[in-house]
């Protein structure tokens, strides 16, 4: 059952709605021009609700098929908000907003679930209610936190939940997905290290919290290799080291900031401990204090496993069985649908974005010959789970 026709029909339109948006980036919660984008169409669509200022700016569609006697209600979620990336792809739809860009394709999520609001809207074969839900903030926001807190799976009785992000260096109309942990816990950390400032020439009267910081970014490097097991995965970056402002002056503090990644809650649990372990150690044997806080942020994206088979099927019926992994390797990036996975049994998905920049790169765009594929998988994803 490959791309349904009039969804093929309506790509250049949904790659119009796509190159509009990508003009427009906005970020976090203030995509207000975004939402009501996404308010306009959804509302010209046909949906027999539409509800925004969910999770502050996020937006809910309702569509409910020809029957309803099974009371199934699945969600469908696209993200909406853009990174800070300045955008160097000299497109004639490049931002138009300095410093902000569609670099993760979060444009192409959006407009791929209202192509298939518009073809649910217009053919409605099914029997239950399809409930489309557009979230602000992923760029870490955790927007998605944001709408369950505000009730929305309760309000319309969500019973599973599912979502899809396009995957630079797959195939165009490839899919991928696996049970169980798929994305990262996404974690925070942040370091102060305080010593005793002083002039470069008398270093001995002084704590130089630079020395200290250097140490504790290689000690930290041990952790994965040596407090983890071998057979389990995790990730400690440590990407911004501040301090200091004039070359022959010892800095009375400095500051580090990181990322740590795990896919279980044991390996979370052991990064916790560590970071904070090394960092005041490290301090300490050098005679100055350091100040550890470790932000536990976005959880693992963890698929059910009934949900995750399910949508891998789908995806068989769209592209054929030799474009579909359903054991695919996890990846250490963080997601805040793994909010919604708490909440409800569902699925995240990739599919292919063809070969192009990677995700969060200035040169990345999202590949509009994507699109059929992506709006047919959640078309027959709604009319399979819920057949009329």
């Amino acid at each position: 059952m490959p791309v349904i026709n009039s969804i093929a029909a309506m790509k250049d339109e949904i790659a119009g709605w796509r190159q509009d948006l990508h003009e427009n980036p906005e970020l976090l919660y203030d995509v207000h021009r975004t939402a009501a984008s996404v308010v306009e169409r959804l509302k010209a669509f046909g949906c027999d609700e539409v509800v925004p200022g969910i999770g502050q700016t996020g937006v809910v569609g309702v569509i409910k098929g020809r029957k309803s006697a099974s009371g199934k209600v699945i969600g469908l979620r696209a993200d909406m908000d853009a990174l800070p990336i300045q955008e160097v792809t000299g497109l004639s739809y490049a931002s138009k907003v300095p410093g902000k860009m569609h670099a993760c394709g979060h444009d192409g999520h959006t407009s791929v679930l209202l192509g298939a609001a518009k073809y649910l809207c217009e053919t409605r074969n099914f029997d239950g209610t399809a409930i489309v839900i557009f979230q602000p903030a992923e760029e870490g926001g955790a927007g998605g936190k944001a709408m369950v807190d505000d009730g929305m799976m309760d309000r319309w009785g969500v019973q599973e939940v599912y979502g899809m992000h396009n995957q630079p260096g797959m195939p165009i109309g490839t899919f991928a997905t696996r049970p169980g942990p798929f994305l990262a816990a996404s974690d925070r950390i942040s370091i102060t290290i305080t010593g005793k400032g002083g002039h470069a020439a008398k270093p001995h009267i002084a704590i130089d919290p630079i020395l200290v910081g250097s140490h504790m970014v290689i000690a930290m490097q041990s952790i994965i290799s040596r407090n983890v097991n071998p057979i389990e995965q995790g990730v400690v970056s440590l990407c911004v080291f501040r301090g200091g402002d004039v070359g022959n002056v010892i800095p009375q503090s400095v500051e580090i900031l990181g990322t740590a990644r795990s896919l279980l809650p044991n390996v979370r649990d052991i990064l916790e401990k560590r970071v904070i372990e090394i960092a005041e150690g490290t301090a300490a044997m050098y005679g100055a204090t350091a100040k550890a806080i470790y932000r536990r942020d976005y959880p693992i994206t963890k698929n059910h496993p009934r949900q995750a088979a399910f949508a891998a099927e789908i995806a068989r019926q769209v592209s054929g069985p030799d474009a579909v992994n359903d054991n695919a390797s996890p990846v250490m990036g963080g997601e805040d649908f793994s909010f919604m996975l708490e909440s409800r049994p569902g699925a995240f998905v990739f599919f292919g974005n063809g070969a192009s920049a990677p995700l969060h790169h200035p040169e990345y765009n999202f590949n509009d010959d994507a699109i059929p594929a992506g709006v047919t998988f959640w078309a027959r994803l709604v009319e399979t789970a819920m057949p009329s």
